[in-house]
């Protein structure tokens, strides 16, 4: 189970002092992703928000802002070493990307995915909507095999480009939407990120179980979701999927069941959804009965869904506030 250990948590230099709104940022950056140093182009003062969520090892983030440049050189990776690789998913305006390796322009609908400590700039004139995921080098070296990053990689997610990369950009945008409520599931970003990293077909498996989870999570909601859909969405037989999930131990149905179990002990869990009664979280994770979601919760977790949100309210409380 993926826990969402901080967040999401939002910082904008909309409304603070002009002078201080630069180092604020850069502030703010090095603790939620990695450290850069900001310039505003011309005399104009930098507008920026950006919506970041940690999970148990990588962290994802929204980032809006008008016309800057970002930079991180020779001296700041040796100050403020990142010991990560990082992947940008642009959606609005296009930005140039200055490394060793070339100049490259990244257009919306385009993931570029670089070392964080080796030296590069951004720049975006026009200024940018984006997704971010910052993942531990080590990480990223144990999904990718035996393909190491040595230069830059881009990606195209949008129409007609790669399905991996388009789900993996659906994944980290429903994670950082500010009123989102279902927890992103750690395991299935790692899973795309390899099929991406190392090639779709080094393993054809990897990329449909990849393919499929990323499917299934975003209809959670859906009870009728089943195999035989999943399996027509990424082009397979039902027959095929469920060798695929069977080589982890597990049938389509109750990796189904467990995913909606998970979210829904999160979500019983978040101060977010404390209006929600148990019935509700139950139809919002695809349970079309409350028989079923609580007989199924207690099967999996050993206690009552009543006791996980009684138990997460009292410490909430003894913990007082944030």
């Amino acid at each position: 189970m993926t826990h969402v250990t901080a967040g999401p948590i939002e910082f904008s230099t909309v409304g603070l002092p002009d002078q201080e709104r630069i180092e604020l940022w850069e502030d703010h950056n090095a603790d939620a992703l990695i450290g850069l140093r900001c310039r505003t182009l011309e005399a104009s003062q930098l507008e920026a928000t950006e919506t970041n969520v940690q999970l148990d090892s990588i962290g994802l983030a929204r980032v809006v802002g008008t016309s800057h440049v970002v930079e991180r050189d020779a001296d700041l990776i040796r100050r403020r070493p990142s010991d990560s690789v990082v992947m940008y998913f642009s959606l609005v305006g296009e930005a140039f990307f200055y490394s060793e390796d070339g100049v490259r322009t990244v257009r919306p609908g385009q993931l570029l995915l670089c070392d964080a400590d080796k030296a590069f700039m951004r720049g975006f004139s026009r200024g940018l909507e984006e997704l971010v995921i910052k993942m531990p080098r080590s990480i990223f070296d144990e999904v990718a095999g035996a393909r190491s990053l040595t230069d830059p990689m881009v990606f195209d997610f949008g129409k007609r480009g790669n399905a991996h990369a388009a789900a993996l950009a659906r994944h980290v945008n429903r994670a950082t939407r500010p009123h989102n409520l279902v927890p992103p599931d750690e395991q299935t970003i790692l899973e795309l990120v390899s099929v991406l990293a190392s090639g779709a077909r080094d393993d054809l498996n990897t990329a449909h179980r990849a393919a499929a989870k990323a499917f299934i999570e975003g209809r959670i909601a859906d009870p009728t979701l089943s195999a035989t859909r999943v399996a027509d969405a990424i082009g397979i037989s039902a027959r095929h999927l469920s060798r695929v999930f069977a080589a982890d131990g597990i049938s389509v149905p109750r990796y189904i069941l467990a995913r909606r179990l998970d979210v829904a002990r999160a979500l019983l869990e978040k101060p977010a959804a404390a209006s929600m009664t148990i019935a509700e979280i139950a139809h919002h994770c695809g349970f079309a009965s409350a028989t079923h979601f609580s007989n199924a919760f207690v099967l999996r977790f050993s206690e009552r869904a009543s006791d996980v949100r009684r138990d997460a309210t009292a410490a909430r409380a003894a913990s007082g506030p944030s």
